[in-house]
């Protein structure tokens, strides 16, 4: 079986583990932000027709 030869020094895991924390963070604030624009209504997006309200009388 492959074996890593020398064991990851704390501070790359720590590194890797920063920048992944970071992104997580990143993305969060994206969609809170999305989510808050969404409710007020200040946000640019064009919804398609309700098809099935079209297809009842």
């Amino acid at each position: 079986m492959a074996v890593p030869k020398k064991k990851t020094s704390q501070s790359k895991r720590d590194k890797r583990r920063a920048t992944w924390k970071r992104k997580a963070v990143l993305e969060a604030q994206k969609a809170i932000s999305l989510g808050k624009s969404i409710l007020t209504g200040r946000g640019n997006f064009v919804y398609p027709p309700n098809e099935e309200a079209d297809d009842e009388p």
